[in-house]
């Protein structure tokens, strides 16, 4: 019951071939971890939405305009475009998740500095804003200019 150098070199030809097929879907393993046949899309709307192209252009606009007084366009950029911020490590193109991380950042200043003054001019009111604040309430400024009778 001796094996035979055929034998054994089979057997070791097989082992290595098998180790190394183990060790690269080991190593494939780990840096791929989702499905192969997975398409990642820069858009919510999958292969219905934009191009990659149209896509940097779109949340290009959508990240400038946000500035011009329409933060609420950030908002959209950062919805449109979740499956980028979502995924870290997507392949999408880096200058459209710049725009897009860009955008996020922006609404959540704008969100915070919003309900920052707010909260202050709603709590605060009269005990913070003193004598300034008949003329700060829009009520009282609609009934300096006659403004409260014609509803």
């Amino acid at each position: 019951m001796e094996a035979t150098p055929s034998d054994q070199t089979h057997n070791t030809t097989a082992a290595a071939n098998h180790s190394s097929v183990a060790a690269i879907s080991m190593s494939a393993a780990n840096t791929n971890r989702r499905n192969p046949l997975r398409v990642d899309w820069p858009t919510i709307d999958g292969p219905l939405g934009l191009t990659e192209q149209d896509s940097v252009d779109h949340a290009r606009r959508f990240f400038k305009f946000g500035f011009l007084f329409l933060p609420w366009l950030w908002a959209v950029n950062c919805f449109y475009f979740w499956p980028v911020l979502r995924r870290p490590g997507s392949n999408s193109d880096p200058e459209l998740r710049r725009y897009v991380v860009g955008s996020s950042i922006g609404f959540m200043v704008f969100t915070v500095v919003l309900s920052t003054w707010a909260l202050t001019f709603s709590i605060g009111g009269e005990r913070l804003f003193g004598h300034a604040w008949d003329k700060l309430v829009m009520y009282n400024v609609a009934e300096k200019y006659g403004l409260t009778g014609l509803i």
